[in-house]
């Protein structure tokens, strides 16, 4: 298997298993507040498609013999990216964050198509990634940055399954129960912390 095909391939996991935690989850829970610290579904959906465009735009630069400056400073520091993709998200209509969620995935794939073996895995081909094979960046700014929110979207998911099962006996226990009340907790109020040193597999 060459690298592309491995980096297409966890592309193509990473969004599918996204894809069936929230294929349940109707539209008025997609745009709830709190499934992730105070993200709602929607908010993640246009953060992670902010990564792919980030991809895109970062790859069209090297391709131009310039330096992806925005791509780099989002790797290094997830968390200022993430807020700021966070507050420029607001008040985007839910039909039309899927469909970019969607459509920047394949604009990814599209220029990742156009890439050699070379270009992908040789930490000195683009001089300006600092001695860091291209493959790497990839993977950090799309399929593991995507997948460290599936515990949440799991546990989201399955707090809203249960709600929706259970059949509440007054108003005070339907509004304890609901997924809102008791989503999952981030620790921050914001969204998931990324730091230094994440493992690739482990979801915060």
């Amino acid at each position: 298997m060459t690298t592309l095909e491995d980096i297409l391939d966890k592309l193509d996991a990473s969004r599918e298993r996204t894809l069936i935690t929230l294929e349940m989850l109707p539209d008025d829970v997609l745009v709830m507040p709190g499934a992730i610290g105070r993200w709602s579904i929607a908010d993640l959906l246009s953060i992670l498609t902010a990564w792919d465009a980030e991809v895109v735009t970062g790859l069209l630069r090297l391709k131009q013999g310039k330096s992806p400056e925005k791509l780099l400073a989002a790797v290094a520091n997830p968390n200022a990216y993430n807020t700021a993709r966070y507050d420029e998200a607001q008040g985007r209509d839910l039909d039309v964050i899927f469909k970019d969620f969607q459509g920047a995935r394949l604009h990814l794939e599209g220029w990742l198509s156009e890439l050699s073996e070379r270009a992908l895995t040789d930490p000195n081909h683009y001089k300006t990634l600092g001695g860091v094979a291209l493959s790497q960046i990839i993977a950090k700014a799309t399929y593991e940055h995507e997948a460290r929110y599936l515990s949440f979207l799991t546990t989201f998911a399955g707090y809203w399954e249960v709600d929706e099962e259970e059949e509440p006996e007054d108003d005070s226990s339907e509004d304890a129960g609901s997924p809102l009340a008791a989503g999952p907790p981030s620790g921050n109020g914001a969204g998931p912390q990324e730091t230094e040193g994440d493992d690739n597999e482990r979801d915060d």
